[in-house]
């Protein structure tokens, strides 16, 4: 199931005016099988009102911490117990200032200090509030004390100014509560991810490319930052927006992608290939637009260079090695021998025939190979949850020994099963 699934977020908005984007907050969530249960300061109470939040959520929204109809039904106690995340967006700097000095002197703040749940907090303010030394300080106690902040984005506010203070995106609030939730299993790891296509010029308005869109690495990229790593994603042209927390590196070609892995490989301590990378590419591209003519076009092709083969052959001890195998037919048969060849440590294969998994769609159904070759089948799922569930994979085997065993050349498997979704 993906990450936030059966999972109950208390909502918790102060008074700015931000409060107006906690409505889509509030459906992102509940469509993602959230149970949301809001709290509004009387601040926030000013800006939006329970009856919009209470339709979207479903439930009743809190507002007294005295109210006794709401004590009776939604008590703050059972609103901190219930949650399995406290999130406050937008929080002012007012709220801010009594997270990090211990008061409760209305319910929000109140269920702050009772509750054991992770807590996100998402500033949103004038910019030169957000700056100042005082509120500065205030957020670096928050995550002094553990709490999870997502940081507000620079541009204009509502109050006239530019800069930064607008309430984070609703991709990064859901990407800050998803972390939060996520055991950091791969804390200290360093992961280093290729995602998408490469293009391979023919003449200045026309490339060699394919159908990869990105998403699996982007989702392998975003499970590995949600887990605790320091990543850096490696990607080819795609509109997809880095992870939350995650470095991006913009290339076009599959010679600029090696330069750029083999730039960071020494660095990483995981490595995940799952980009796409265009086999060949034009021998002599056209430095001006080929015309159209009356007869056939024959384009001479030349290979790219095969950027996993070197980062396998550059293979250390303490290092992990994952590949994807994008196949149409013998699938098994052809990723076994790709793991081989490249001496990887796991390798994903994925039917990229099928119209509902691999390139384009939001879902995969792949086969987790082994060193040993045994080969394990995962059954539909969100591109999300094949990508936790590999982050669990890769975490499980870096803990389990001090560095990957060698891959055996001659490894046959020894069964083959198809996992429980």
């Amino acid at each position: 199931m993906p990450v936030l699934h059966d999972k109950t977020v208390v909502l918790g908005l102060s008074g700015g005016i931000a409060c107006y984007k906690a409505a889509e907050l509030v459906r992102a969530l509940v469509k993602q099988g959230v149970t949301v249960r809001v709290v509004l300061t009387r601040g926030a109470a000013q800006f939006i009102t329970s009856l919009t939040l209470q339709t979207l959520s479903g439930h009743p929204v809190a507002i007294d911490t005295f109210d006794l109809t709401q004590e009776s039904e939604i008590g703050h106690i059972r609103l901190a117990d219930s949650a399995d995340v406290l999130v406050i967006a937008p929080a002012t700097a007012n709220v801010i200032a009594k997270l990090a000095h211990g008061i409760a002197d209305d319910l929000l703040t109140t269920v702050a200090l009772a509750t054991r749940a992770p807590i996100v907090v998402a500033p949103a303010m004038n910019v030169n509030m957000y700056r100042n030394p005082v509120v500065q300080a205030n957020l670096a106690k928050l995550r002094q004390l553990g709490m999870h902040l997502v940081d507000p984005e620079a541009g204009w506010l509502a109050c006239g100014y530019e800069g930064e203070g607008r309430l984070a995106s609703e991709a990064s609030l859901l990407e800050g509560i998803k972390t939060a939730l996520t055991p950091q299993v791969m804390a200290g790891e360093r992961v280093l991810v290729t995602a998408g296509p490469t293009r391979e010029a023919i003449d200045p308005v026309r490339f060699i490319s394919n159908r990869s869109s990105g998403k699996m690495g982007f989702a392998v990229a975003a499970a590995a930052r949600r887990h605790g790593a320091s990543v850096v994603l490696v990607t080819g042209p795609t509109a997809l927006e880095a992870p939350l927390g995650v470095e991006r590196i913009a290339v076009t070609t599959a010679s600029e992608m090696r330069d750029a892995v083999l730039a960071r490989e020494p660095w990483a301590s995981v490595v995940v290939m799952t980009a796409a990378v265009a086999d060949y590419r034009a021998a002599h591209p056209a430095r001006h637009k080929i015309k159209k003519g009356n007869g056939s076009l024959s384009l001479a092709l030349e290979q790219t260079e095969d950027i996993l083969s070197e980062v396998g052959a550059r293979r250390r001890a303490d290092r992990l090695l994952v590949g994807f195998a994008a196949e149409t037919e013998h699938g098994i048969e052809h990723a076994r021998r790709k793991l081989r060849e490249k001496r990887l440590d796991l390798i994903v294969l994925n039917d990229v025939s099928q119209t509902d998994a691999g390139f384009d769609v939001d879902t995969n159904r792949v086969w987790l190979i082994s060193a040993e070759g045994e080969a394990e089948g995962w059954p539909l799922l969100d591109k999300e949850v094949v990508a936790e569930r590999l982050m669990e994979r890769v975490a499980s085997l870096r803990s389990s020994a001090s560095g990957p065993a060698e891959p055996k050349a001659g490894a046959r498997a020894r069964r083959e099963r198809v996992a429980e979704p």
